[in-house]
C-alpha cells in the first residue's frame, strides 16, 4: 500500500451552482427508438460513455459531468483532492437541522477494463437494444446507482421537499482497485470529518429473483503472494528442493480448502457465498528459460474471509501450510483487511428501521447477506459508521465485471423511484441519543 506520495497534498475546492449551466440530459438522439427515451435513461447512458476505465480512467471528465448535475439540482459541489490526480467530489443537500448527522450516498466513478473481443456492443457506446437492456461498462456497478441517486433528488426538489437530516451525494476514485487513494484516504480527512455522517449507503449486487440484496457487511480481501526458494540447476537433471516442488505443495494447500469451502457452499441451503472463504488463484511467476530450473517461484492468490472466521487462526493456517511445503517459504500481503464490522440490522436500529419499513410499505422483500467481495463500505464501517451496500436490481443477472454488462432501462427506472421513497425515510429519521 502506496499512500505517502498522497498525504500532505489534499486541497479543498467549493463550486457553487450555476443555474445557467447547461442541459443535464446530454447524451444524444439516435434513431426512432431514443426519439422517446426517458431524460433520465439519456443521463444514464451519457455517464456510461465517459471512459473513466482503469488503468487510466479520465475522472476529470466525470468531475465535469458531476459539476453539471450539481447546477441541474442547484446545489453546491465540493472536490477534495486527495492527490495528484486523484479527486472526489461531494454534492450536499443541506437538512432543515443540519446539527443531526447526515445521510451518505456513496458511489464510484471508476470502472474496471473490458475484453472487447467478448461484447456484443462497445462497451462503452451505451447501446440499448431493442427490447430497452443498456450495455456498457458500469451498468451495474455502478454508475447506474450514481444517476439514481442524483435524479432521486432532482424529483424530490423539484416536488419542494425538505427533510431535517442533511444528504451528501459522493463520488470517488478508485474503488475498483482497492480504494487506497480513494475511500481509504478520506475517511481519515477533515473533510470526511465535517460531512457529521450518521448512516451510509453504498452498492451491493443484482439479483436474478425478485427481492432485493441488501448487504451488512463484507469479507476481508487478503491478497498474497508465497514465494518458493528452491535448488536451482540444469532442467536435464533431477534437482532435489527446486521451488516448483514447493510451488505445487502450496498450490495443493490452497487449492485443497477451495474445495472444502465449495462443497461446504454447495451442500448447505442457509450458507450464501458472503458466508465462506474463497481462494483462487490468479498469478504465477517464475523461471527465465527452458532448460534452467528456478531459484525461486511466486504464486498469488485472492482470498475473501467473511466476518464469522477468526483471522489471526486463519494466518496461522498460511503459516503451516508454507512450513508443510518446504523450508525458506516466505509470504507477503498485497491486501490485507482486518475490519469485519458488521451494520446493524435489528428492528430496533432506527437506521435499518427505517430502511426496511420503506419496502415494506413498498411490499418489496429484501435479503439480507455478507458482500462477497469488497466496496468501499468496508472502510466507512472500520471507521465506526453503519453502512449498508444495496443496488435496486432485482430479476437482472449478476454482471458486474463481466462481458457484456447491462441494466434493462425498466429496472433502472424504478430505482429511482425506490430513492424517492428511501431517501425522505433515511433524511427523516428522528434525533437519536447525543444528537442536538
Amino acid at each position: 500500500m502506496d499512500v505517502t506520495c498522497c498525504s500532505s497534498t489534499s486541497r479543498v475546492v467549493t463550486m457553487l451552482p450555476d443555474k445557467d449551466g447547461p442541459s443535464a440530459l446530454g447524451g444524444g438522439v439516435q434513431g426512432d427508438l431514443e426519439m422517446a427515451e426517458h431524460p433520465s435513461v439519456s443521463l444514464f447512458r451519457e455517464y456510461l460513455r465517459l471512459k473513466t476505465v482503469h488503468p487510466d480512467p479520465d475522472y476529470d471528465a466525470a468531475l465535469r459531468f458531476l459539476e453539471r448535475m450539481a447546477q441541474k439540482l442547484e446545489l453546491p459541489m465540493k472536490k477534495v483532492e486527495m492527490c495528484h490526480g486523484r479527486m472526489l467530489a461531494i454534492i450536499t443537500w443541506t437538512g432543515t437541522n443540519p446539527a443531526l448527522k447526515s445521510v451518505l450516498l456513496n458511489s464510484h466513478m471508476d470502472v474496471v477494463p473490458v475484453f472487447q473481443d467478448n461484447w456484443k456492443y462497445d462497451a462503452f457506446a451505451a447501446v440499448k437494444d431493442a427490447v430497452g437492456n443498456i450495455y456498457g461498462r458500469g451498468t451495474q456497478d455502478m454508475k447506474s446507482v450514481t444517476i439514481q441517486y442524483i435524479e432521486a433528488v432532482h424529483r424530490l426538489k423539484a416536488e419542494g421537499k425538505r427533510f431535517p437530516r442533511t444528504i451528501h451525494l459522493m463520488f470517488v476514485p478508485d474503488e475498483e482497485v482497492g480504494g487506497h487513494k480513494g475511500m481509504e484516504m478520506f475517511v481519515k480527512h477533515p473533510e470526511f470529518q465535517a460531512l457529521n455522517i450518521g448512516f451510509a449507503l453504498d452498492e451491493g449486487l443484482a439479483n436474478p429473483r425478485e427481492p432485493f440484496t441488501v448487504f451488512y457487511g463484507e469479507r476481508c480481501p487478503w491478497w498474497i503472494t508465497v514465494q518458493c526458494p528452491g535448488s536451482p540447476g540444469h532442467g536435464s537433471r533431477f534437482v532435489e528442493n527446486t521451488a516448483a516442488e514447493k510451488l505445487h505443495k502450496i498450490i495443493n494447500s490452497f487449492l485443497d480448502f477451495r474445495e472444502q469451502e465449495k462443497t461446504r457452499l454447495n451442500t448447505s441451503q442457509c450458507l450464501t457465498l458472503g458466508d465462506v472463504t474463497t481462494v483462487n488463484m490468479t498469478m504465477v511467476k517464475g523461471g527465465v528459460a527452458y532448460n534452467v530450473i528456478p531459484a525461486e517461484m511466486d504464486v498469488t492468490f485472492d482470498i475473501r474471509i467473511p466476518p464469522t472466521v477468526n483471522l489471526q487462526e486463519f494466518e496461522k493456517q498460511i503459516q503451516r501450510w508454507c512450513k508443510e511445503a518446504g523450508e525458506g517459504i516466505t509470504y507477503e500481503f498485497a491486501q490485507k483487511h482486518t475490519n469485519q464490522d458488521m451494520t446493524s440490522t435489528e428492528d430496533s436500529d432506527p437506521w435499518w428501521k427505517a430502511f426496511s419499513a420503506t419496502f415494506k410499505t413498498m411490499n418489496i422483500s429484501l435479503e439480507k447477506e455478507i458482500f462477497p467481495a469488497a466496496t468501499d463500505s468496508r472502510f466507512i464501517r472500520a471507521v465506526g459508521l453503519p453502512a449498508i451496500g444495496f443496488s435496486p436490481m432485482n430479476q437482472t443477472p449478476i454482471l458486474l465485471h463481466d462481458h457484456n454488462e447491462y441494466l434493462s432501462e425498466q429496472v433502472f427506472l424504478r430505482g429511482i423511484q425506490v430513492y424517492q421513497e428511501l431517501l425522505p425515510a433515511l433524511a427523516s429519521v428522528p434525533a437519536l441519543p447525543g444528537e442536538v
